[in-house]
């Protein structure tokens, strides 16, 4: 995922939810001065892989044996919390610090590499938690333009940018246990933030040539992004 192609949906979320491109820049400018450059390789084992991209919906429980089979598993946010319980270790955290910053501390310390996302909401968890994770277990990401270590490749949400980062790095194909776009349980920023995942997955699938599970019996209900 190029930035160019990227940044026109960036601009439709930045106007969907009136939030602030600036804010979003300086974010990712202190996440660049607190981290290094990531080594993509660390990555090789996304490449033709069964992908597990697990969500932290309610269902996640009821779902742990597509994690347990497949090849890679990315967790998102809490999603990381429900695997380790289950004796499941995930191969990649995705984050934004803002529910679980311990469970991603001791994932980097165990050298479990964590995708920590820097936006403008979440300036103080980045000042005040990066410092503590092991910086050589930092893949710092943005939603705005990428600079120096902080990369870009496309997604909002902490598991749809899950779901960009196992295609960017060749995922063969993905599975998305524990994703719940209808969780009655959560506040109506949540709620609005799941659509878009959902608009998301569906662009990617496109991009991909591919079907997902889990937008089935859902697709004619989906905005394009464009």
């Amino acid at each position: 995922m190029n930035f160019e192609t990227w940044e026109p949906v960036y601009e439709s979320i930045l106007a969907d939810f009136g939030f602030d491109r600036q804010a979003d820049a300086h974010a990712r400018d202190v996440l660049a001065e607190l981290t290094g450059p990531f080594d993509g390789r660390r990555l090789a084992g996304i490449e033709g892989a069964t992908v597990a991209v697990a969500g932290a919906g309610p269902s996640l429980p009821d779902e742990l044996d597509s994690v347990a089979d497949a090849d890679y598993v990315i967790a998102a946010s809490t999603a990381a919390d429900v695997l380790l319980a289950a004796g499941l270790d995930p191969d990649l955290l995705v984050t934004d610090v803002d529910k679980n910053p311990e469970t991603a501390r001791e994932l980097t310390r165990k050298g479990t590499p964590v995708a920590v996302h820097a936006h403008g909401d979440n300036l103080g968890l980045i000042e005040t938690w990066v410092p503590r994770f092991d910086s050589e277990h930092v893949l710092p990401t943005t939603q705005t333009a990428p600079r120096g270590p902080v990369a870009n490749f496309g997604g909002f949400t902490d598991g749809d940018r899950g779901a960009f980062l196992a295609d960017e790095f060749g995922a063969g194909r993905m599975e998305f246990p524990g994703w719940d776009f209808d969780d009655p349980s959560v506040d109506a920023m949540k709620a609005r933030k799941l659509r878009w995942a959902e608009r998301l997955l569906h662009w990617l699938e496109t991009r991909r040539g591919e079907r997902f599970a889990v937008l089935d019996g859902r697709r004619d209900g989906i905005r394009s992004v464009n």
